[in-house]
């Protein structure tokens, strides 16, 4: 492991040679770009419709079984 480390340092003592006080700071070396759709609010599937095929359901909603103690 200490032959790892050593190849990091030399590479951490490479990057410190460069001149880089012109170089702005970033996060990410290319550009990123959100390409999940909009976060918009939307008509959802009707309650009992997600309900009806539920093994075993109650009060409109799904029923699990408690967690062993």
């Amino acid at each position: 492991m200490s032959r790892e480390l050593s190849s990091i340092l030399d590479h951490v003592d490479r990057i410190a040679q460069l001149e880089l006080d012109e170089v702005e700071a970033t996060s990410h070396v290319v550009e990123l770009e959100n390409v999940l759709r909009s976060d918009e609010p939307r008509p959802s599937w009707p309650r009992e419709k997600v309900i009806e095929p539920a093994p075993d359901s109650a009060d409109d909603a799904f029923r699990v079984p408690s967690p062993q103690a």
